[in-house]
């Protein structure tokens, strides 16, 4: 099967990005050390998961003013993808934290309020789950995605900046770009965000094909039960 070309450049830039990230040379900051390499791998992994929600939200208010199942099989399937990349974040997160902050978890608010929209997301299936009427299903667990993921940006982002944390950029802490200032990170990590992000797309868009190839097997074995009774 021919790849499109999307899916060839997601495999040259996540290549890309392990060996350079592990490989190349990085600058040597105070307490991060060779951790900062995790740059590459726990923060684009991060802007994967919002982009997935971000367009599982957009296809969950297409749904609702279409009524297309497509649109909500899309939703579904996008907003899984961006829970697998946050869970694989909070995951590369709580060894970078190890490393650095000398715990898994420090109580950190950013990682509290990750941890609570985490929740929230998994909320989402369980309602999905919880309801045996497919449009019932799909209206309101889009309703819920809709108002989810402005609240999950809020804390994961908004939050942090409010009260003291060690996360860069947040509670008065530097950001990357204040004291990264040979760029040598910025060649590895622009590629990583890019190649991770797409990843996601690719994992959302396979999901979403095999639900359509599941799908009409069931209905070819329906039909052939019906033609038997």
């Amino acid at each position: 099967m021919k790849l499109s070309w999307w899916k060839i450049v997601t495999i040259v830039l996540l290549t890309y990005t392990v060996i350079g990230g592990l490989l190349m040379e990085v600058p040597r900051l105070p307490i991060l050390n060779e951790t900062i390499r995790n740059l590459y791998f726990h923060v684009p992994m991060w802007f994967s998961m919002i982009i997935q929600m971000l367009v599982g939200t957009v296809y969950a208010i297409k749904y609702l003013k279409s009524s297309n199942t497509e649109h909500d099989l899309k939703s579904v399937e996008f907003t899984n993808a961006g829970i697998l990349f946050g869970i694989l974040g909070l995951l590369t997160g709580m060894l970078w934290a190890k490393f650095t902050w000398g715990d898994f978890w420090t109580g950190d608010p950013k990682l509290n309020a990750t941890a609570v929209g985490m929740m929230f997301y998994m909320g989402y299936f369980v309602l999905r789950n919880s309801l045996q009427d497919a449009e019932q299903k799909a209206r309101i667990s889009g309703i819920y995605n809709i108002f989810i993921f402005p609240l999950f940006v809020a804390l994961i982002f908004v939050l942090p900046r409010l009260t003291d944390s060690l996360h860069p950029g947040n509670g008065g802490n530097p950001g990357f770009n204040a004291y990264d200032l040979d760029s040598k990170l910025r060649l590895v990590f622009y590629p990583a965000v890019i190649g991770w992000i797409l990843l996601g797309v690719w994992i959302a868009t396979l999901k979403v094909r095999l639900r359509k190839a599941e799908d009409k097997i069931l209905e070819k074995q329906e039909d052939s039960q019906r033609a038997i009774l």
